[in-house]
């Protein structure tokens, strides 16, 4: 039975990280031909995540009403503060897209691996191996080496960015936290963060856009194409957020940032096949590196759940052997009474 439900377990796993990976790469070159000037120049990246959060929200209050989902409860003020954070998040990146050069946005979306698992020390007191650590190390280089390029950065440009990295790290780690906290699933956790961040993301939204690139959302002339391919983004975000908080509650932050760098490789090679964009040697060399850093990762990482098995066993071991020495005791010390009970009556007789 435990092989069995070992076995459905790392299915589990991999559908869950397949699914990530698909929805984010597909997400992305869906958005890519939407927001581009040479596609349909949908500029409004933040109103754009609203309308995601949105079908996300309806797809969870279908799901509830049909009863193929459970409604546990969670204080509200948590839910809240949740998607204060995600939302600053979203809004950090996009200004840190906006203000900085492509090559400081890459380094600070790195520094996030290091920056989760800080946190995760200091909020939960949680330590990696040294196979760990070197496998994150080789990953961070191989992904820089593949993708930044030039390297400017301004005042605002990097505190927009250490807001954007901190709220990223923190709601990450959120939500593997609230899962375990309320013994909740990831689609309804999704479910009930997913309304209070649409309303906020499309009320806010075409305010914070106007800002990034002047342009108003009611000025936009919408299309057909635009109009599907908007859908399509939606449809595939829906995808993309369940798949996220499932991996993130099977795994932790760490791994999802770690193994999440494979969707930087996947959009490499596809923006390469399907958008003429070069590769280069460093390119090549660096994805290399990336895949080496991933494949290393996952190898530390189940060297560690070995060691933990193992300890667990062992104490277990200790716990069975010190009850049967204790036992033993109890039984030797009974019969040690009993003799000198009867040694007692011998002498009385």
């Amino acid at each position: 039975m435990e092989v069995e439900n070992s076995k459905k377990s790392s299915v589990s796993d991999v559908g869950a990280w397949g699914m990530n990976i698909v929805s984010s790469v597909g997400l992305i070159m869906t958005n890519k031909q939407l927001m581009s000037p040479s596609g349909f120049g949908f500029g409004f990246a933040t109103t754009l995540t609203g309308f995601h959060f949105t079908v996300t929200a309806l797809v969870g209050l279908v799901s509830n009403a049909a009863g193929y989902s459970a409604s546990k409860h969670v204080p509200f003020w948590e839910l809240l503060w949740f998607s204060i954070v995600a939302n600053m998040s979203i809004t950090g990146m996009n200004f840190s897209l906006m203000l900085n050069s492509v090559g400081f946005y890459q380094i600070s979306k790195l520094s996030m691996i290091p920056v989760v698992c800080v946190m995760e020390w200091i909020l939960h007191s949680k330590h990696y191996s040294k196979e760990v650590k070197m496998a994150v190390v080789v990953v961070v280089v191989g992904v820089g080496v593949c993708t930044v390029t030039d390297v400017k950065v301004n005042a605002k440009g990097f505190i927009c960015a250490c807001v954007a990295v901190l709220s990223t790290s923190l709601q990450q780690i959120s939500i593997g936290s609230l899962q375990k906290k309320y013994s909740i699933g990831s689609f309804e956790l999704l479910s009930k963060t997913a309304p209070i961040q649409a309303i906020s993301l499309v009320l806010a939204g075409p305010f914070i856009d106007y800002s990034l690139n002047d342009k108003f959302l009611f000025n936009y002339n919408l299309s057909y194409g635009a109009l599907f391919f908007i859908l399509l983004s939606c449809s595939l975000a829906v995808f993309c957020n369940v798949s996220q908080y499932l991996c993130i509650g099977r795994f932790s932050a760490v791994s999802f940032q770690v193994l999440g760098h494979m969707k930087t490789v996947c959009v490499l090679m596809l923006g390469w096949l399907l958008f003429d964009s070069e590769l280069t040697l460093k390119n090549i060399l660096g994805m290399s590196v990336a895949v080496v850093g991933m494949v290393v990762y996952s190898w530390a990482v189940e060297v560690e759940k070995k060691k933990v098995i193992d300890s667990k066993a062992i104490s277990h071991v200790k716990n069975i052997v010190s009850e049967e020495n204790m036992q033993l005791l109890k039984q030797s010390s009974g019969i040690e009474s009993q003799v000198k009970d009867v040694e007692l009556g011998k002498l009385r007789g």
